[in-house]
C-alpha cells in the first residue's frame, strides 16, 4: 500500500538527496527543486518507506523499477525542459519520471506497455495533481504520432537502436535524451533534430535501464 503522508522527515530526507545530487553534478535548479518537492515515497510500496530517498532504483510491479534519482534528475537536466516544453516519455512506469516533468512546468504525454502498469497509474490519486501529464497504453517504440510533433523526447528504458518513428515526431531543434545499447550498460545520447530531419548526437556518461520491448503487455 502506498502511504500519502508527507512529513517533516521525508522533507528533510528529500533535502538531503537533493544535496547529493549537487554533489554528484546536477545543476539545473528547476530539476533540483522538482525533486525537493515530490514525495517519492508516494510511488513506492510503503514497505520502502525508510529507503525511498536514497539514491537507489527498486523494484516495482510487473518486474520494473523506479529509476534511481540521480538517474532521473541527469535526464531531466540534459532535457533543458521550458516551461510548456511538450514532452514525450517512453516508459512511464511509475510516473516518478513524468511527476519530475510536470513539476517543471512541462506538458507530458507518457506511454507504458504494461497493461498492470498504466493501471495502476490510473488509479493512484496523487497523480490528478497532474493535469498536464497525459498518459497512454501503447507501444513506445511507435511514439504517439496524433500528439506530435514535440518539443523533447525522453526514453526511460535500453534502445537497442534509435527508434526513427520518435525521431520523425520530434520538432525541428527537438531534443531526445536516450540510453542506447543491448548490454548491461548503455550510452546517454542527446539528440538534437535538424531541418533537414536528421540529427546530431551527444554522448554523454554510462547508464544502466531495464531494456525498452516493442508491442504491449497485458491486454
Amino acid at each position: 500500500m502506498r502511504r500519502f503522508e508527507d512529513t517533516y522527515r521525508h522533507k528533510g530526507l528529500r533535502k538531503k538527496l537533493v544535496d547529493h545530487l549537487k554533489e554528484k553534478g546536477i545543476t539545473d535548479e528547476r530539476v533540483l527543486d522538482a525533486i525537493l518537492q515530490l514525495p517519492r515515497h508516494y510511488f513506492l510500496d510503503s514497505a520502502f518507506d525508510d529507503k525511498a530517498y536514497e539514491d537507489k532504483a527498486f523494484p516495482i510491479a510487473v518486474g520494473q523499477t523506479i529509476s534511481q534519482p540521480y538517474t532521473v534528475a541527469y535526464q531531466s537536466q540534459l532535457l533543458e525542459i521550458k516551461p510548456f516544453d511538450k514532452v514525450l516519455e517512453i516508459g512511464t512506469g511509475s510516473a516518478y519520471q513524468a511527476c519530475v516533468l510536470a513539476e517543471m512546468g512541462a506538458q507530458v504525454f507518457t506511454i507504458e506497455r504494461q497493461k498492470a502498469l498504466f493501471d495502476q497509474n490510473r488509479g493512484f490519486s496523487y497523480l490528478k495533481k497532474y493535469p498536464n501529464i497525459k498518459f497512454f497504453y501503447g507501444d513506445g517504440f511507435e511514439g504517439l504520432p496524433t500528439y506530435a510533433p514535440f518539443d523533447k523526447v525522453i526514453v526511460t528504458a535500453a534502445a537497442p537502436f534509435i527508434p526513427e518513428k520518435l525521431i520523425s515526431q520530434l520538432k525541428t531543434g527537438g531534443k531526445m535524451v536516450i540510453p542506447v545499447g543491448e548490454g548491461v550498460v548503455q550510452r546517454m545520447l542527446r539528440l538534437t533534430k535538424k531541418a533537414d530531419g536528421s540529427y546530431s548526437e551527444e554522448v554523454f556518461d554510462n547508464f544502466s535501464f531495464v531494456p525498452m520491448l516493442g508491442g504491449r503487455e497485458g491486454t
